[in-house]
C-alpha cells in the first residue's frame, strides 16, 4: 500500500466531513428515542452488529473467497450503517425518526465493535496460518476522530447555531454525497486493475451480500412484531453500509489497498437492490392504501 495524500489525507477528511454533515441533522432527541422504541433499536443492533457480520463470514465460507478480499468484505460488515439510509427511509416510507436513532447509535457503537471484528478477520483471514495482530488502539482513536468527534462537532453546531445548522445542512449533505461519489471513483481508478481481475467474484458476492442482508433484517423485524414501518427501516439500516469508512479502514488505516475494494464496490451496487428496495415497499404500501400520492420531499412531513 502506497502512503499517498489521498490514503492518508483526503480520505479522512472527506469521511470526517461526511459524519459533520450526519450530525447537523441529528439531535439528543434522536437518541432519546432509545427510551421510546427500544425493543426495535434492539432488533436493529442484533441485525447489524451481530447477524450481518456473521452472515458475511458464512457466506464468504461458501464462496470460498479468503485473503485480502475477504477482510475487506468483513471491514465492510463492521462499518455502522451509511449515512444515505435514512433517504432510502423516506423513499421506502418507513420510520425516518428510527432510521436517525439507528444512524447515530450505530455511528458510536462502530468505535468500540469494529476493532474487534477486523482483528478477528486479520487473524482469521491473513493466510499460511500466520497471526496477524490489528491496531486496535489506533483503529479505536481513528474512529473517535473520524466518527465521534466530527459527529458531536455537527450536533453541537445544530445546538448552539440552529439556525445556521439548519442553513447549511443541505449544502453539507451535497456536498458530502459528491465527496463520496469521489471518494468511490479515486478507489476504483487506483486499483483498477486488480479490480477488473476480480470483479466476477466481487461483484456477485456485493449484492448477495446486500440483498440476503436487506431480507434478514426486514425478516428479524417483522419476526419481532414490529411495524411494517419499523420493518422497513430496519431492513435499510442492516444492509446500507458506510462504504467510504471501509475504504478509510482498509487504505489509510491498514494501509492494503485490496482491502478497501470491497467497500469500494459494495458502496454502489447498494443502492441498486437498496432503490429497488425503497421503491417495491413504497408501491406496496400505495397499494395498501389505494394509490394515495407520494409524498414529495419538501412537500409535506414523511410518513
Amino acid at each position: 500500500m502506497q502512503g499517498d495524500i489521498v490514503s492518508t489525507v483526503l480520505l479522512p477528511i472527506a469521511l470526517a466531513f461526511i459524519m459533520f454533515s450526519l450530525g447537523l441533522g441529528l439531535t439528543p432527541a434522536d437518541f432519546g428515542r432509545i427510551v421510546q422504541q427500544p425493543r426495535a433499536l434492539l432488533v436493529g443492533v442484533l441485525c447489524h452488529f451481530v447477524l450481518l457480520p456473521l452472515a458475511c463470514f458464512g457466506m464468504l465460507q461458501v464462496a470460498g473467497i479468503g485473503g485480502a478480499f475477504a477482510v475487506g468484505f468483513m471491514i465492510l460488515a463492521a462499518c455502522p450503517t451509511g449515512t444515505t439510509s435514512n433517504l432510502l427511509t423516506y423513499i421506502a416510507r418507513g420510520d425516518v425518526a428510527l432510521a436517525l436513532s439507528f444512524t447515530a447509535v450505530a455511528s458510536v457503537l462502530t468505535i468500540f465493535t469494529l476493532p474487534l471484528i477486523v482483528s478477528f478477520a486479520l487473524e482469521y483471514f491473513a493466510g499460511s496460518g500466520q497471526k496477524v495482530e490489528a491496531p486496535v488502539g489506533a483503529m479505536m482513536k481513528q474512529m473517535v476522530l473520524m466518527l465521534g468527534l466530527p459527529v458531536a462537532i455537527g450536533m453541537s453546531l445544530r445546538h448552539l447555531k440552529p439556525a445556521l445548522g439548519q442553513r447549511i445542512e443541505g449544502s453539507c449533505t451535497k456536498i458530502a454525497s459528491v465527496l463520496f461519489i469521489l471518494i468511490v471513483i479515486a478507489a476504483v481508478a487506483k486499483n483498477w486493475v486488480l479490480l477488473r481481475d476480480n470483479f466476477h467474484t466481487l461483484a456477485p458476492f456485493a449484492m448477495a451480500l446486500n440483498v440476503t442482508m436487506l431480507a434478514c433484517g426486514f425478516g428479524v423485524a417483522w419476526l419481532a412484531r414490529l411495524s411494517r414501518q419499523q420493518s422497513v427501516t430496519l431492513g435499510i439500516e442492516t444492509a446500507i453500509q458506510n462504504g467510504t469508512l471501509a475504504m478509510v479502514i482498509g487504505s489509510s488505516v491498514l494501509k492494503q489497498d485490496a482491502f478497501a475494494l470491497p467497500g469500494a464496490l459494495y458502496g454502489v451496487l447498494m443502492y441498486v437492490s437498496g432503490l429497488a428496495f425503497a421503491y417495491s415497499m413504497r408501491a406496496a404500501l400505495n397499494r395498501v392504501r389505494g394509490g394515495e400520492p407520494a409524498i414529495v420531499p419538501g412537500a409535506g412531513s414523511p410518513p
